[in-house]
């Protein structure tokens, strides 16, 4: 299994029946294809659409369509579409239950990195600045390194997307939490041990006695 699928697949876990969630691009729409069975989600798209559903088959996309990356989507029955006001009203207002982004990097304290490489031209933050303050909980879906370096790291040299802590990353190698803004190995990905991820990661992390070694079960969406 690929990385960007393992990722997926673990964020599917913390899904929970009647949720309105939010996908950023990238690796967080994969999740789309692993939710878990008899849970129903609804999926929202900042660019105005409540209800997305999975990438159409081959000579169906409609080109007025799309997720907030532009890239082609299909409509459940039921779905919805709205204006900006509307849909940034709803992330602002902290109607979402959860959203999922991708990052760059990710600090020992949560802090998110998600929109700018300095020197690079980059099309704009979009709505991930709205999505990180206004969503109920926030998940980094992002491999664990970029060229060798750990992209979780001590402090973000890359402009920050929030001051606001995230609640979870989830990478290839591990589920990383921020209890008392502190990154806390919660879980190892199957096959990975404790001593891997503390190898991969820059940023210090805290170890507790009840790390899930392999994968575990999700993390507790109330706890969190």
């Amino acid at each position: 299994m690929d990385a960007q699928t393992l990722i997926a697949r673990r964020i599917a876990r913390e899904l929970r029946d009647g949720m309105l969630v939010n996908l950023g691009i990238g690796i967080p729409t994969l999740v789309a294809n692993f939710v878990p069975e008899g849970i129903h989600v609804f999926f929202q798209s900042e660019n105005g659409l409540i209800g997305t559903g999975p990438v159409p088959e081959p000579g169906m996309a409609l080109a007025w369509l799309t997720d907030a990356g532009g890239k082609p989507v299909t409509a459940l029955p039921g779905a919805c579409a709205f204006d900006s006001a509307i849909s940034f009203g709803l992330i602002r207002g902290g109607h979402l239950d959860l959203t999922v982004l991708g990052g760059l990097q990710v600090d020992q304290n949560g802090r998110l990195a998600n929109w700018m490489i300095p020197g690079k031209m980059v099309p704009g933050m979009g709505g991930a600045m709205d999505l990180v303050t206004g969503a109920r909980r926030v998940i980094v879906a992002m491999q664990h390194a970029a060229k060798g370096r750990s992209k979780i790291v001590r402090e973000c040299s890359l402009p920050l997307t929030s001051d606001r802590p995230v609640d979870l990353v989830v990478t290839e190698l591990a589920v990383i939490g921020f209890p008392e803004g502190r990154a806390t190995l919660l879980e190892t990905a199957d096959g990975v041990t404790v001593d891997q991820v503390i190898a991969a990661t820059e940023a210090e992390l805290v170890i507790p006695s009840n790390v899930k070694e392999g994968g575990g079960a999700s993390t507790s969406y109330e706890s969190a």
